[in-house]
């Protein structure tokens, strides 16, 4: 009795101290947060007490570092998104396309060994995926531009996009397939047995399972499109650029940063602090588009409780 006992008491502070170790880990990981945010900022506000904050969010013209500078980020943050919204338009559309196919239609022999392939490309430097955008798609791009009768520069938003669009291609191609393959094959069977094609269980009742997981792995993707700097600096460029043309150079906001922090300016000079002050607001944006996320896959579970009732 005394050994089983002993045995009971030794389980019970095991499973204290595992739960311990799980709290203080959530508690760092939650601390690290909040360390980071508040460290850009109090510098964003040592910035916006030097510079207006209304101009920084609604200014067209981004020049620091010059008499009379002025440090109006809309053209870095247009250029962010347009560059985001091509990679996001390779990417979702072919990583999603080829998660389907080897989880549906592809045999296990062939899944085998496609999918390796296809993460190879996430193991690639993104150096490397900038020499390719620079010597290789960015003249394509020229070219393609001119027997359209379009002018487009060697250092063009859309060549950047695109290579961007296949860095990331194997982070939504690879999620999208483990939470596909999770969706219970009862389900498919189900929609087999009245009457629904492949194609139409995979529309009807596959996608509209995975669609959760299929929102987070295009968020994770955004959030790595968002971030991405070396294939932006060889292939975009520096130059803020106010402009909806992808055919033309434009910047975005980590390029800026970079080129702020690495300037032979003060740490206390607008030009440095400015850093900060994109940091700040890319952090937001990139909440607020996780709240949207959020959102949506609650809708998509909800939908999906009602439909399978």
């Amino acid at each position: 009795m005394s050994t089983f006992e002993s045995r009971k008491r030794s389980r019970e502070v095991n499973e204290k101290l595992i739960k311990f170790a799980l709290i203080g880990a959530a508690i760092i990981s939650i601390l690290t947060t909040f360390g980071i945010l508040f460290s850009i900022l109090f510098e964003a506000i040592e910035f916006f007490k030097l510079r207006s904050f209304w101009y920084f969010i609604t200014g067209a013209t981004w020049s620091p570092g010059v008499i009379g500078s002025q440090f109006g980020a809309l053209p870095i943050f247009a250029g962010t998104f347009v560059i985001t919204i091509i990679a996001l338009g390779v990417a979702i559309p072919v990583g999603l396309g080829s998660a389907i196919y080897m989880s549906e239609y592809a045999s296990a022999t062939v899944r085998d060994y496609l999918k390796p392939l296809l993460e190879i490309l996430a193991g690639i430097p993104t150096v490397v995926y900038g020499f390719f955008a620079a010597i290789t798609v960015a003249p394509l791009v020229v070219q393609i531009a001119e027997f359209f009768g379009l002018e487009a520069t060697f250092n063009s938003a859309l060549a950047s996009g695109v290579v961007m669009g296949i860095m990331i291609i194997p982070v939504i191609s690879s999620l999208s397939d483990d939470v596909i393959r999770a969706v219970p094959d009862s389900q498919r069977k189900a929609a087999f047995a009245l009457g629904m094609t492949h194609g139409e269980t995979i529309k009807n009742i596959v996608l509209p399972s995975a669609m959760p997981g299929i929102i987070s792995a295009s968020l994770l993707g955004l959030s790595k499109a968002l971030g991405e700097t070396m294939i932006v600096v060889m292939a975009a460029g520096l130059r803020p650029n106010l402009s909806w043309n992808p055919l033309e150079d434009m910047t975005t906001v980590t390029v800026t940063i970079v080129n702020s922090l690495v300037g032979d300016f003060e740490f206390n000079s607008p030009e440095t602090l400015s850093a900060f002050a994109l940091g700040l607001i890319l952090f937001v944006v990139t909440l607020i588009l996780n709240m949207i996320s959020l959102y949506l896959i609650r809708k998509f579970k909800e939908k999906y409780k009602v439909n399978t009732l």
